[in-house]
């Protein structure tokens, strides 16, 4: 398994939303759309299982994911390949730790570091937002609004970054969000479908990630599809197994 393809997804998880190709079972209620009353997911805890396929320049890798969140402190994320255990993830309000199982290696990221690199503000509340299809950029008095006969279009500033929430006037649940950066014509791009009911809300099983972004080598895409077979909002309190071995080499 490539050393960063679950730090890669994660990131590309931060940098964009999602488009509806449909919806099941859900019933919507309310009451005064042009308030613009994003619905977002709420939970304690949260778990899924999911499929995922990338592909960039030089890799084009499948994995499974198990996943496990509690709000505002900790995801933690388990890949395998063909039914190895290939790596695993700690997502917490500090750093990003990934260990490879398969390499016995392990890597620590802080968000200073990594904001620096991918040049946008990288913190634990916009991973757990992007990764429940919510707000990745709290609303404020600054956003510009716009509506036509198939969305509302909230615009908003991360930084340096220009992003656009594409909103779906029936649902009122983000169906894409594109996020630009002008200086370095970084773009991305993500599109959520199959959207079903958990509990009372509503959440993507699917979406496709594109990513264009420039290094010395030029311009690199990356794309993502991520689809859920599984997901859930948690009543019972969720363990998050995540111990380096000593003979472990930290890259």
């Amino acid at each position: 398994m490539n050393k960063y393809f679950p730090l890669i997804l994660i990131v590309g998880l931060l940098l964009i939303a999602s488009c509806s190709k449909k919806t099941t079972g859900i019933k919507w209620n309310f009451l005064d759309r042009n308030k613009l009353d994003i619905q977002q997911v709420d939970f304690e805890y949260f778990s899924g299982k999911a499929r995922i396929d990338y592909k960039d320049e030089k890799t084009d890798l499948k994995a499974k994911a198990n996943i496990r969140i509690r709000k505002d402190s900790v995801i933690w994320i388990s890949f395998s390949a063909v039914g190895i255990q290939g790596a695993r993830c700690l997502i917490n309000q500090d750093s990003i730790t990934l260990m490879n199982m398969m390499k016995k290696e392990y890597s620590v990221f802080n968000y200073d570091s990594l904001s620096k690199q991918f040049n946008f503000e990288i913190n634990y509340a916009t991973i757990q937002a992007i990764v429940l299809g919510n707000l990745i950029v709290p609303r404020s008095k600054n956003d510009d609004v716009e509506k036509n006969e198939d969305f509302y279009l909230l615009k908003q500033k991360l930084g340096p970054i220009a992003v656009e929430n594409y909103v779906n006037p029936k649902t009122m649940k983000i169906e894409k969000i594109q996020m630009k950066e002008k200086a370095s014509k970084n773009s991305a791009e993500m599109k959520y479908s199959d959207f079903q009911m958990l509990e009372k809300h509503a959440f993507p099983y699917s979406a496709l990630v594109s990513i264009l972004y420039s290094t010395k080598k030029g311009s690199l895409k990356t794309v993502i599809e991520f689809e859920y077979s599984k997901a859930e909002i948690e009543d019972k309190e969720l363990k998050f197994p995540f111990s380096i071995p000593k003979k472990y080499e930290r890259k």
